[in-house]
């Protein structure tokens, strides 16, 4: 509603300037308020859930350290190195030039681990003096819980903005937290890169949400473009993945844009901060090529070139028209075209492992290669199970988000159809028009969440971008006047009238919602507040302290990554294989040094090894004797496939190799494993093994 028409129905109804000035007032500080506390109360409810889970507080720092796990730890080993420094300068420096980590190889970890977040954390704990007053772990996880309220927080205003009542905020932040399995991987993963990210992600969806507003005064619409700004371009530093998702994100504006469903100027403004985000992030990034051939990059110069194609047109000739309906077609081939180009003259990396999984994956390509069988094996990257949807049923958001959908995307149709037919849009839509399609904001949220979704649906892991959307967009639809209105006016109701009726709904219907999901979840919440968990790991714990103790200071080791990475953060000793996998040299190496699991001789076993100039062997038990659930799966199945150790008979596959499995043999302490290795220390879970630099073929 525009100012004047809003001043002249106050008038009507006796209401002063003053009046509503106060009124629109208490609702700003009580909705802000409101999205504060809800922050804070998830932060506190992550803090209080870890503490149960882990018992934290009386733990000691080994034990503490060991609940990191895989990448995790990597992350959290870098940020303690950092705090050990005799100077921040110091500690970049060692970072960026890092040789102490892997064998035999000398990284740029802040660049190939994004280690930006831990930058931030080490001079925040520095330079607040909390030395004394807190443990580096505890503010570790601190900030990351607190970014974690400040997601939700994002969330309940663009809930709220969009349906002009914080009650949506409220049913959003419920939903996100009841299904929070699948809204956030925060229980598993503490460091990883996205839930440092993602809270300026949704700050950033907020105020995009604001920007794209019909009639916001010149003040809010300059925050909301600086709010833009700044989200965007530290989105683009905490993440390497970023870009990607932000090529989602223009995706949808594009396709606003194509409709004629928003202001085209604000749209391109929101184009022209990706395209100085990637500037930014490639110079940031230590000339991150990878942002060069990032295929956000060549749809927003795509659609620059292509835009001043089109403003140079004449807008009533006949050229223009046509351009018009071949736009789309222009963008995608410019933006192709553009893309080809660069990954031929930029010298890049860029995850090309990622390309040929995608191959595998569509069914294009077959492969017996063990890195790419084993990503297909990776739950985050299967197609979601039936428990992900049926968890999503009982709370109620999955019927309620596929209601407010499909009423959005038949009015957005209806909108596009009037556009077509040459209807100009409303500059303002009233309650009474029910025409929730034509407000650009919503639009946008509907073709972002329906994206989202099509990725969610083939890749499991995409759920943790695409499931908070659902609770906000559920939330907006139940909460919104105009929503029930725009289905009451296809519904065309005359036995009562269709306004009251849809702000009674826009209150009732979301409240009792909030009631059923109080009376069946809440409790649930508590008992894992006030239930004890425990997480105890004894034998990683005595393996640790063992190598603190006995190993050389000098000594590498192998085994798995993921038992490397723990490694590396408790003892701070050299390994020779990492759990990161946006690296093709890493993936060999963690290839190679899986073969101790293969049906390999020992020679072979100790050729790898020695190669990556590796001093001690440590062994998995629940590696070598997994069961897994899908036969196949399990890393001794993939290496046989990769190794040509399978054959088919009728329908079954059976192992074969003239020498049995590396990590049994071994253990039987017979020629000619103990020529080359020495056992010195095993207990229920692992066995170690010194790996001889003087070989002895003595029976």
């Amino acid at each position: 509603m525009a100012p004047e028409e809003r001043n002249k129905e106050n008038s009507k109804l006796g209401r002063s300037p003053k009046y509503m000035l106060i009124q629109r007032f208490a609702k700003l500080f009580f909705g802000c308020l409101a999205a504060v506390t809800s922050g804070m109360m998830y932060a506190v409810y992550l803090s209080t859930y870890h503490e149960r889970k882990f018992w934290f507080s009386s733990r000691q720092e080994l034990e503490r350290e060991i609940t990191f796990q895989g990448d995790s730890a990597i992350y959290y080993s870098f940020y303690k190195e950092l705090l050990k420094a005799p100077s921040f300068e110091r500690g970049v420096y060692e970072l960026t030039h890092n040789n102490r980590t892997v064998s035999l190889k000398t990284i740029n970890a802040v660049q190939q681990m994004t280690l930006y977040p831990e930058l931030i954390a080490s001079v925040l704990y520095q330079a607040s003096g909390s030395e004394e007053v807190i443990e580096p772990v505890y503010f570790y996880i601190g900030i990351v819980f607190g970014l974690q309220g400040i997601y939700v927080t994002a969330l309940f205003v663009t809930s709220w903005v969009m349906s002009g009542t914080w009650l949506a905020g409220m049913l959003t932040v419920a939903w996100f937290i009841i299904n929070r399995t699948d809204t956030t991987r925060i229980d598993y993963s503490i460091p990883s890169r996205e839930n440092w990210a993602l809270p300026y992600f949704a700050c950033q969806v907020a105020a995009l949400t604001g920007y794209l507003k019909k009639n916001l005064n010149c003040s809010a619409e300059k925050f909301c473009y600086l709010l833009v700004n700044a989200s965007t371009y530290t989105f683009m530093m905490m993440w390497e993945y970023s870009h990607y998702l932000l090529f989602v994100q223009a995706v949808s504006l594009f396709l606003l844009d194509s409709f004629a469903l928003a202001q085209t100027e604000k749209v391109y403004e929101v184009y022209r901060i990706y395209l100085f985000s990637v500037i930014v992030g490639y110079l940031l990034q230590f000339e991150n090529s990878a942002l060069l051939v990032s295929p956000l990059l060549s749809l927003v110069v795509a659609l620059m070139l292509s835009k001043s194609l089109q403003m140079n047109m004449k807008k009533s000739t006949f050229v223009s028209r046509l351009l018009k309906i071949m736009y789309t077609y222009l963008v995608l081939t410019v933006a192709v075209t553009l893309n080809f180009l660069l990954k031929m003259l930029v010298p890049h990396k860029e995850n090309e492992h990622l390309l040929k999984f995608i191959e595998v994956k569509l069914g294009l390509n077959t492969t017996k290669n063990f890195t790419m069988n084993w990503l297909l094996c990776q739950e985050s990257l299967q197609a979601p199970s039936q428990d992900f949807f049926l968890r999503l049923t009982q709370s109620s958001l999955l019927p309620f988000y596929i209601l407010v959908l499909i009423i959005c995307l038949f009015s957005v149709t209806q909108v596009i159809f009037r556009r077509i037919c040459g209807e100009p849009l409303k500059e303002t839509v009233k309650l009474e028009d029910g025409r929730i399609g034509e407000r650009p904001e919503i639009v946008y949220h509907v073709i972002h969440t329906i994206l989202l979704g099509c990725l969610a649906m083939c890749l499991e892991g995409m759920k943790y971008l695409w499931t908070p959307y659902v609770c906000m967009l559920a939330a907006f639809g139940v909460c919104s006047p105009e929503l029930w209105m725009t289905l009451f006016k296809w519904l065309r109701l005359k036995a009562v009238h269709p306004i009251l009726l849809a702000l009674i709904l826009s209150m009732a219907v979301p409240t009792i919602i909030g009631f059923s999901l109080w009376k069946e979840f809440f409790p649930r919440i508590m008992t894992e507040l006030t239930e004890l968990q425990e997480f105890y790991d004894p034998d990683t714990v005595e393996l640790m302290t063992w190598i603190k103790r006995q190993a050389p200071v000098a000594a590498v080791f192998a085994g798995s990554p993921q038992l490397m990475g723990v490694i590396k953060l408790c003892t701070g000793w050299t390994v020779s294989s990492l759990p990161l996998y946006n690296d093709d040299d890493l993936l060999k190496r963690n290839e190679n040094i899986y073969q101790i699991y293969s049906k390999r001789s020992a020679e072979d076993i100790y050729k790898i090894l020695t190669s990556y100039k590796a001093n001690f062997l440590v062994i998995e038990d629940s590696i070598c004797n997994e069961v897994g659930p899908v036969r196949g799966c399990r890393i001794k199945d993939l290496l046989d496939i990769a190794n040509g150790h399978v054959v088919c008979e009728e329908g079954d596959n059976y192992a074969y190799s003239k020498y049995g499995r590396f990590c049994h043999e071994i253990k039987m302490n017979y020629s000619p494993y103990v020529n080359y290795f020495t056992r010195v220390y095993w207990n229920r879970s692992y066995f170690v093994y010194r790996i001889n630099t003087v070989i002895s073929f003595q029976s």
